[in-house]
């Protein structure tokens, strides 16, 4: 399984960045996917997660600000970030597991300048 990730960039403080996740393959409908992000020095922490029947999970701290979604015909999870704040800036990984085994894609960046 591959995964790609992509959309990160520089914004504002209250703007809004939408990343994307294309797996190699038809797995959305099996398996849960999930973002994660480490800012630096921190440990990786999930962000959120979706399941393959759709329900989600957030973290409290991004509660009412993220959204993540999937596309199944697409293979693609994404994860709409509205009123980004600058404790947001970290790298951000998609993942999915897979039998036990983790997956991850290369991280895409997010700064958020205040």
């Amino acid at each position: 399984v591959q995964l790609q990730a992509s959309g990160g960039g520089l914004v504002q403080a209250g703007g809004s960045l939408r990343l994307s996740c294309a797996a190699s393959g038809s797995i959305l409908t099996t398996h849960s996917m999930a973002w994660y992000r480490q800012a630096p020095g921190q440990e990786r922490e999930l962000v959120a997660s979706v399941s393959s029947d759709g329900r989600t999970n957030y973290a409290d701290s991004v509660k009412g600000r993220f959204t993540i979604s999937g596309d199944n015909a697409k293979n693609t999870v994404y994860l709409q970030m509205n009123s980004l704040k600058p404790e947001d800036t970290a790298v951000y990984y998609c993942n999915v597991v897979i039998m036990m085994r983790p997956y991850w894609g290369q991280g895409t960046l997010v700064t958020v300048s205040s």
